[in-house]
């Protein structure tokens, strides 16, 4: 499928910033770190973001976070997600990015559906109170000044009676942020189903700014897919490159008009698997970053043959070495299996009840923030 240019076009934030092609890496908490995000990049370009940070944990200069918030020095454009729910605080955040040279995007998160922020007013649950979600991102807008670009991330609503996106859209717009990326799925949906690309269409029709979409691009066709029939300005891709940081090279080609589907035989797969592992440990040092590897393990051998005790292994290897090992011990020659493509990698836990703060469905008018609504600490 080949895209006319004017849909195909790059990304331009805030006349600062061109995103060639227009493809943004979803913030995933505990996965996009620095490690992550130079591999990706090492397979194709685009707009990294890293995991989330919330406002107050970078404002108290929280270690963690100061480690979160780390770039490589061939990193650009540098980009992060910001969680807050107090105007006040997210606006200091801000002006610390700006003043210390942080940063050059800032995401505001208003799409985090898991309870520990939804519970305290934050994430999906903040756009259902409107006009606080509207002092939030003004804040953000001003505090950037327009030396850095905002933009927003948010979902359908918090359920399918509580729909939040067009107004929390144009409200964004009317604050002046750089784009709005949409979620075709409600709090409530989590991360079952099937997303729902019509309100993108919608917002992409309703706006004067860029519109991204989100949910279910599983591979670089299904973001084609949905710029042909939503006509949005670009594709935000989050669960789809878990264990595929090679689909950033399938998603360039296929903007730049040469769709393809890279299928790495088992051989290459492992030698991304090292690598990748490699860069954690020269972010969190030798053991800590062959531990933080494991997690990867599954996803990366998703649909091949790899005998149960050898994932086991590999789950719990604890030195490069060994994990270096247990790579060489599978069979390498084996193919891409190709039955995996285009099914749903990570999460896909369905319909569940959001936890919400007391209250916070009877009145959409207030600007109160809840109490203890920011979180301590970053990363999700």
């Amino acid at each position: 499928m080949k895209l006319p240019a004017a849909v195909t076009a790059p990304l331009t934030l805030g006349g600062r910033i061109t995103v060639d092609p227009p493809v943004v890496l979803a913030p995933l908490a505990g996965i996009t770190n620095i490690a992550f995000r130079r591999l990706c990049r090492e397979y194709g370009a685009g707009l990294y973001i890293c995991e989330m940070i919330t406002s107050r944990a970078l404002v108290e200069r929280n270690p963690k976070t100061m480690d979160l918030i780390r770039f490589g020095e061939d990193e650009t454009p540098r980009s992060m997600q910001l969680y807050g729910v107090d105007p006040a605080i997210v606006g200091r955040a801000v002006s610390m990015i700006v003043e210390q040279d942080l940063a050059d995007h800032v995401d505001l998160n208003f799409g985090c559906p898991v309870p520990k922020v939804t519970r305290r007013g934050g994430g999906s649950a903040l756009p259902w109170r409107i006009n606080l979600f509207h002092d939030v991102v003004s804040a953000a807008v001003r505090a950037a000044g327009g030396q850095v670009p905002v933009s927003v991330k948010m979902r359908l609503g918090v359920d399918h009676d509580h729909l939040t996106y067009r107004d929390a859209a144009l409200r964004a717009q009317e604050a002046g942020v750089a784009y709005v990326a949409l979620h075709g799925r409600t709090a409530v949906d989590f991360y079952g189903g099937q997303a729902n690309w019509e309100p993108i269409a919608e917002l992409a029709q309703l706006l004067d700014i860029p519109v991204l979409g989100n949910g279910d691009i599983w591979e670089a066709s299904d973001a084609l897919r949905m710029v042909a029939e939503t006509g949005c300005a670009g594709v935000v891709v989050g669960r789809g490159c878990l264990g595929r940081p090679w689909l950033f090279g399938d998603l360039a080609a296929a903007f730049a008009g040469t769709p393809r589907t890279h299928l790495p035989d088992l051989s290459e797969v492992a030698k991304a698997m090292f690598r990748h592992a490699e860069l954690l440990v020269d972010w969190l040092g030798a053991e800590r970053g062959v531990v933080d590897f494991r997690k990867h393990v599954a996803w990366y051998l998703k649909g091949f043959a790899v005998r149960r005790e050898l994932r086991a292994a590999m789950a719990m290897a604890s030195s490069l070495a060994q994990l270096d090992d247990l790579l060489h011990q599978m069979d390498l020659s084996q193919p891409f299996p190709q039955a995996v493509l285009g099914q749903p990698r990570g999460r896909t836990s369905g319909a569940r009840s959001v936890n919400l703060p007391e209250g916070w469905l009877a009145d959409r008018e207030s600007r109160a923030v809840p109490f203890g609504a920011e979180l301590e600490n970053s990363g999700g």
